[in-house]
């Protein structure tokens, strides 16, 4: 099969290589899936660069974990029904040598998970790490349905996301972007209120939606934020951060917490087995009503796999999927 894979770390030119390796064969409870688009991360890229010293953790790396596809092959203990099944994949390169961007991936079976007819493999590629993520910020302290919830960074890849699925559980919705010129961009049918970082007091701006603070806090990053965040927080906030610029990042820390906020932080790679499962159930439940939608950036071929990690570290709007040859 064609594959692109690394196997050392450095920038994504030098390391990253594209030909033929051998088809994998699924093990007991695996499924092979045939990948039709691979969803790439800003995880995805640190993980190639060695991003906060990390070694390779194996001698060959084919990444990406996100993916769309049709299961064909099946291990012993899968049901050979399952062959044919279109899915969409999580986790394929999360403690595992080879991910999705190659023409087959071999993952436990519950990592591929069915994908209604109706839905396009763009949204399938773009529901893992994102979506996955994006759902344990906003459920992993109860249901949201009656509460403000703030979103920091609405139009990112996370962000948006939970955005989308706080709306579908019955939340308000309050989103910030960094300038005035994306407000445009916002889907009013999600956010609420939409408030630009740049507006001059966007703490004012959101208050005068959320006179009484806001219940959830959606954190694309702590270390830009904690000020407006402590600014905005209802009592008994929690601040639900999933990045931050600063590796040391600081708190406003007395008044965070006399206002009894809690403060979590989340590593996708790490989230318990059932939290994920459940994430998958709720994301497809929610994209198969109509509830979810991803904002597709740029794509590429995977024989430009080197572009696509480039893009992504340079930074930009939308989604960027891998076309993968069939």
């Amino acid at each position: 099969m064609l594959a692109a894979w690394y196997d050392q770390q450095g920038p994504a030119a030098e390391v990253l290589q594209y030909g033929e390796v051998s088809d994998p064969a699924p093990g007991p409870g695996e499924v092979r899936v045939r990948v039709t688009v691979s969803g790439a991360n800003p995880g995805d890229t640190k993980k190639r660069r060695g991003w906060t010293g990390s070694a390779m953790p194996y001698p060959r790396v084919i990444p990406h974990s996100d993916a769309a596809g049709i299961i064909d092959a099946v291990g012993d203990g899968i049901d050979a029904r399952r062959v044919g099944q279109r899915v969409w994949v999580y986790g394929a390169q999360s403690y595992r040598p080879f991910g999705t961007a190659a023409q087959c991936t071999v993952v436990p079976g519950e990592l591929a998970v069915p994908l209604p007819d109706h839905l396009s493999d763009d949204l399938g590629a773009s529901l893992g790490i994102p979506g996955i993520t994006a759902h344990r910020t906003v459920f992993a302290d109860g249901p949201v349905d009656g509460h403000l919830v703030l979103v920091n960074g609405v139009l990112g890849g996370v962000g948006s996301l939970a955005a989308q699925l706080a709306r579908w559980g019955g939340a308000t919705v309050v989103g910030t972007v960094r300038r005035g010129t994306d407000l445009g961009r916002i889907d009013p049918a999600v956010v609420s209120h939409a408030v630009a970082l740049d507006c001059g007091d966007p703490a004012a701006a959101i208050r005068a939606h959320a006179p009484h603070g806001v219940d959830r806090i959606i954190e694309v990053s702590l270390s830009d934020n904690a000020v407006l965040d402590d600014a905005v927080a209802a009592n008994g906030a929690t601040i639900a951060a999933y990045a931050t610029r600063d590796d040391r990042t600081e708190i406003p820390f007395w008044t965070l917490l006399f206002n009894n906020v809690t403060l979590r932080l989340f590593g996708s790679d790490d989230f318990p087995d059932q939290v994920r499962r459940q994430a998958a159930r709720d994301l497809t439940a929610a994209a198969a009503v109509g509830s979810l939608t991803v904002d597709v950036g740029d794509r590429f071929p995977l024989a430009d796999i080197a572009k696509a990690h480039d893009r992504i570290d340079a930074g930009g709007r939308g989604r960027v999927l891998i076309d993968v040859p069939q």
